[in-house]
């Protein structure tokens, strides 16, 4: 795989852990279980709190918000695009192995699917990225930084 596409996806990955994290902490009384995707009025729900709660944290103006709600937005199409029409991955999966050999044809069209989406979505994804890191303030970039590098744990580092 070419160097550039594996720091795509590192960096496309980290960006949706960051933010699929902060999510999930924000969304602790919200259960949205299995693969199929979000109605709109729980995508839109599930934004307004994201953006509400790393704006509290980072202390972000309203044009940084409304960069942030744009991120969170190509975020979901990512995953929307990457999830495609699954519903169970599990039956996806055994439908692979019931055959005397594996479904490998099946496998790489699955991948070949998936790699798709992320080469269509992403540039719209990292420009929302750059673009909400970009206006934000020094001390702000710092914060996201000590973030990252806690790997979003919360509590006292030691």
């Amino acid at each position: 795989m070419k160097t550039w596409i594996k720091r795509t996806l590192i960096g496309l990955f980290g960006a949706s852990a960051l933010f699929g994290g902060l999510a999930v902490w924000t969304h602790k009384n919200h259960h949205h279980h299995g693969w199929q995707q979000m109605s709109q009025a729980d995508a839109a729900q599930m934004k307004a709190r994201v953006v509400q709660k790393i704006g509290d944290k980072l202390s972000l103006d309203d044009n940084q918000k409304a960069k942030l709600g744009l991120l969170a937005e190509q975020l979901r199409l990512q995953r929307n695009a990457l999830v495609g029409s699954t519903t169970d991955p599990r039956a996806e999966l055994q439908s692979m192995l019931a055959g005397s050999s594996f479904d490998r044809s099946k496998a790489n069209a699955l991948i070949q699917s998936k790699v798709s989406a992320v080469n269509e979505q992403s540039p719209a994804l990292v420009a929302a990225l750059a673009d909400f890191f970009d206006s934000l303030k020094p001390e702000q970039q710092a914060r996201v930084r000590e973030l990252m590098a806690r790997g979003g744990r919360r509590g006292h580092r030691g």
